[in-house]
């Protein structure tokens, strides 16, 4: 038996989702998530084989959630299903932990064979995504500097979603005081000046809803 997880913010993607999976007879949906930390929760409660999360969650995006059950619950492969075919997620999924990548507008094409592969324990990417280029991302991410670190983003949107330092802090299971320092280097990044500047460069990059 399969078991499998899946987190996304909308009931209708969730619910097709399970309709689409649980056609397989040897696989199960144990636990649905609409935002980060009930993903991160449900994964620590079911132990999944299989996580499929989105993104651009709330209350904690898919990346960081990603990066906490990975580090928990090593054996729980993570699907990252998003919307945007952007590098720097990619490259934030990779990095926390994640070996599927998947774009919504290829769900109904490759979505089984996303969680067959990573039931497995085999990486599954499509599009542009190869294992060569997974390798140069990973080499290269080092030298990146204009992008910001998957703790940075995660800030940025708990703070754009009106999050206190201390909630953030609470959410991200770290201190005020490295929140706080993840912001500074946010907004020195950046080349911005205010927690609004902060807030409007979120709905932009699509960290948050506008």
């Amino acid at each position: 038996m399969t078991t499998i997880l899946i987190a996304d913010d909308h009931d209708v993607v969730r619910r097709g989702l399970r309709m689409l999976l649980e056609m397989r007879p040897q696989w199960r949906v144990v636990a649905e998530a609409c935002d980060g930390k009930g993903a991160i929760t449900g994964a620590f409660r079911f132990k999944p084989d299989v996580a499929i999360i989105d993104y651009g969650l709330p209350r904690l995006n898919g990346i960081e959630a990603a990066r906490q059950i990975r580090h928990h619950l090593p054996d729980t492969e993570i699907l990252i299903f998003t919307m945007h075919n952007s590098d720097d997620i990619l490259l934030h999924a990779l990095e926390a932990g994640a070996r599927g990548f998947l774009l919504k507008s290829d769900a109904d094409d490759y979505v089984i064979a996303a969680v067959q592969a990573l039931s497995q324990h085999k990486p599954f990417f499509t599009g542009k995504v190869s294992e060569a280029l997974i390798a140069a991302f990973l080499a290269a991410s080092t030298a990146r500097t204009s992008a910001l670190t998957m703790r940075e983003n995660s800030v940025v949107q708990l703070i754009a979603e009106g999050r206190t330092c201390k909630e953030a802090a609470d959410l991200l299971g770290v201190s005020a005081k490295t929140v706080e320092a993840a912001r500074a280097s946010a907004l020195r990044k950046l080349n911005l000046k205010t927690t609004a500047d902060l807030i409007r460069y979120a709905v932009r990059n699509k960290l948050v809803d506008g």
